[in-house]
Protein backbone atom coordinates (compact mmCIF):
# COMPACT_ATOMS: atom_id res chain seq x y z
CA UNK A 1 0.00 0.00 0.00
CA UNK A 2 1.11 3.73 -0.54
CA UNK A 3 1.74 5.99 2.51
CA UNK A 4 -1.00 8.51 3.02
CA UNK A 5 0.58 12.14 2.53
CA UNK A 6 0.94 12.47 6.58
CA UNK A 7 3.53 9.75 7.53
CA UNK A 8 5.73 11.08 4.08
CA UNK A 9 5.80 14.49 6.49
CA UNK A 10 9.31 13.88 8.51
CA UNK A 11 7.88 14.75 11.89
CA UNK A 12 11.47 14.95 13.36
CA UNK A 13 11.33 18.62 12.01
CA UNK A 14 8.07 19.49 12.59
CA UNK A 15 7.33 22.62 14.52
CA UNK A 16 4.38 24.51 16.24
CA UNK A 17 2.74 26.57 13.27
CA UNK A 18 0.05 25.87 10.14
CA UNK A 19 1.20 24.25 7.33
CA UNK A 20 -0.08 23.10 4.25
CA UNK A 21 -0.88 19.12 4.67
CA UNK A 22 -2.62 18.52 1.28
CA UNK A 23 -4.10 19.63 -1.35
CA UNK A 24 -7.55 17.60 -3.09
CA UNK A 25 -9.69 20.00 -5.71
CA UNK A 26 -10.87 23.24 -4.29
CA UNK A 27 -10.11 21.88 -0.40
CA UNK A 28 -7.09 22.04 1.42
CA UNK A 29 -6.19 20.41 4.25
CA UNK A 30 -3.76 22.32 7.37
CA UNK A 31 -1.94 21.14 9.59
CA UNK A 32 -2.29 23.11 13.00
CA UNK A 33 0.55 21.72 14.62
CA UNK A 34 0.51 22.49 18.57
CA UNK A 35 3.26 20.54 19.70
CA UNK A 36 6.30 19.57 18.22
CA UNK A 37 6.04 15.63 17.64
CA UNK A 38 8.06 13.54 19.83
CA UNK A 39 9.98 16.10 21.29
CA UNK A 40 6.96 17.76 23.85
CA UNK A 41 4.38 16.57 25.96
CA UNK A 42 1.30 16.19 23.75
CA UNK A 43 -1.70 17.88 24.66
CA UNK A 44 -4.35 16.63 27.39
CA UNK A 45 -7.26 14.87 26.10
CA UNK A 46 -9.16 17.27 28.20
CA UNK A 47 -7.84 20.48 26.71
CA UNK A 48 -7.76 18.85 22.79
CA UNK A 49 -11.20 17.96 23.26
CA UNK A 50 -12.68 21.67 24.23
CA UNK A 51 -10.43 23.24 21.79
CA UNK A 52 -11.85 21.46 19.11
CA UNK A 53 -15.67 21.98 20.64
CA UNK A 54 -14.72 25.84 21.03
CA UNK A 55 -12.28 26.53 17.53
CA UNK A 56 -15.20 24.24 15.42
CA UNK A 57 -18.33 26.40 16.55
CA UNK A 58 -16.14 29.59 16.22
CA UNK A 59 -14.65 28.57 12.61
CA UNK A 60 -18.33 27.34 11.67
CA UNK A 61 -19.73 30.54 12.93
CA UNK A 62 -17.43 32.87 11.41
CA UNK A 63 -16.35 34.70 8.12
CA UNK A 64 -15.65 31.59 6.21
CA UNK A 65 -18.51 29.51 7.64
CA UNK A 66 -19.68 27.86 4.01
CA UNK A 67 -15.56 26.83 3.54
CA UNK A 68 -15.30 25.00 6.58
CA UNK A 69 -15.74 21.18 5.74
CA UNK A 70 -13.95 19.76 8.95
CA UNK A 71 -12.15 20.71 12.06
CA UNK A 72 -11.02 17.79 14.59
CA UNK A 73 -7.46 16.60 16.12
CA UNK A 74 -4.63 14.51 15.40
CA UNK A 75 -4.25 11.15 16.55
CA UNK A 76 -1.44 11.73 18.02
CA UNK A 77 -2.66 14.64 19.90
CA UNK A 78 -0.15 17.19 18.81
CA UNK A 79 -2.33 19.26 16.63
CA UNK A 80 -5.37 19.54 14.57
CA UNK A 81 -6.35 19.20 10.77
CA UNK A 82 -8.56 22.00 9.38
CA UNK A 83 -10.41 21.81 5.79
CA UNK A 84 -11.21 24.20 4.24
CA UNK A 85 -12.65 24.61 0.91
CA UNK A 86 -12.02 27.57 -1.85
CA UNK A 87 -10.63 29.78 0.82
CA UNK A 88 -7.48 31.95 0.18
CA UNK A 89 -4.40 30.58 2.38
CA UNK A 90 -4.22 34.10 3.64
CA UNK A 91 -7.36 33.87 4.81
CA UNK A 92 -7.01 30.61 6.39
CA UNK A 93 -4.12 31.63 8.68
CA UNK A 94 -6.17 34.63 9.33
CA UNK A 95 -9.33 33.04 10.51
CA UNK A 96 -7.07 30.55 12.70
CA UNK A 97 -5.49 33.03 14.43
CA UNK A 98 -9.23 35.09 14.94
CA UNK A 99 -10.28 31.61 15.86
CA UNK A 100 -7.38 30.88 17.86
CA UNK A 101 -8.36 34.04 20.39
CA UNK A 102 -11.93 33.95 20.74
CA UNK A 103 -10.92 30.53 22.45
CA UNK A 104 -8.61 32.00 24.05
CA UNK A 105 -10.52 34.71 25.57
CA UNK A 106 -13.99 32.03 25.63
CA UNK A 107 -16.18 33.09 28.38
CA UNK A 108 -19.03 30.85 29.05
CA UNK A 109 -20.50 27.29 28.38
CA UNK A 110 -18.70 24.83 26.38
CA UNK A 111 -20.82 24.79 22.98
CA UNK A 112 -21.87 20.97 22.85
CA UNK A 113 -20.85 19.68 26.09
CA UNK A 114 -23.59 18.61 27.51
CA UNK A 115 -24.31 14.76 27.64
CA UNK A 116 -26.87 14.69 24.51
CA UNK A 117 -24.56 16.57 22.72
CA UNK A 118 -20.93 14.68 22.80
CA UNK A 119 -19.88 11.44 23.41
CA UNK A 120 -17.62 12.41 26.38
CA UNK A 121 -18.84 15.43 27.90
CA UNK A 122 -17.52 14.92 31.30
CA UNK A 123 -13.92 15.36 29.80
CA UNK A 124 -13.09 19.16 28.93
CA UNK A 125 -10.76 21.62 30.33
CA UNK A 126 -11.45 25.08 29.47
CA UNK A 127 -8.55 27.13 31.00
CA UNK A 128 -6.28 24.61 29.59
CA UNK A 129 -7.97 25.22 26.40
CA UNK A 130 -7.46 28.80 26.62
CA UNK A 131 -3.75 28.87 27.38
CA UNK A 132 -3.33 26.68 24.85
CA UNK A 133 -4.78 28.89 22.17
CA UNK A 134 -3.91 31.93 23.15
CA UNK A 135 -0.08 30.41 22.62
CA UNK A 136 -1.06 28.85 19.13
CA UNK A 137 -2.06 32.33 18.09
CA UNK A 138 1.03 33.96 19.73
CA UNK A 139 3.12 31.69 17.53
CA UNK A 140 1.02 32.68 14.29
CA UNK A 141 0.75 36.17 15.04
CA UNK A 142 2.62 37.19 12.41
CA UNK A 143 3.04 33.86 10.49
CA UNK A 144 2.78 34.44 6.56
CA UNK A 145 1.48 32.36 3.34
CA UNK A 146 5.40 31.69 2.79
CA UNK A 147 5.60 29.52 6.67
CA UNK A 148 2.43 27.27 5.31
CA UNK A 149 5.40 24.96 3.70
CA UNK A 150 6.62 22.00 5.52
CA UNK A 151 10.16 22.97 6.86
CA UNK A 152 13.19 19.94 6.27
Amino acid sequence: MEKIASFTVNHNHLTQGIYTSRKDGDIVTYDLRFRRPNREAVLSNAALHTIEHLMATVLRNGCLKDKVIYFGPMGCRTGFYLLLRGAKPADAIRVTVEALKSVSEWDGEIPGAAEAECGNYKEHDLIAAKKEAAAMADILKNWTENDLVYRS
